[in-house]
């Protein structure tokens, strides 16, 4: 038979990882606006975030405006540079 005070750290070590495991769940759910992390991202993902980042103003947000706000045909991420040099 088991004493009832070997099994206590169990029961400490149990609670521990589910704090952490709900604590990294929270932070992962306030990160990403309550919304599931985005998975296998590839370039074309990645542009869509940076456009609508400077549509928005989060990474997660979506606009449904059917004209984008004043000042983002200048707000590119293209860098100016000279082609013919």
């Amino acid at each position: 038979m088991i004493p009832f005070e070997a099994l206590m750290p169990y029961g400490v070590i149990i609670t521990m990882i589910g704090i952490a495991s709900g604590g990294m769940a929270l932070g992962n759910t306030l990160r990403q606006d309550g919304k599931k992390m985005r998975t296998h991202r590839d370039q074309w993902d990645k542009m869509m975030m940076e456009r609508d980042m400077r549509l928005t103003g989060k990474f997660r947000d979506q606009s449904s405006d059917p004209i984008a706000h004043p000042g983002f045909e200048i707000s590119s991420v293209w860098k100016a540079t000279r082609v013919w040099d």
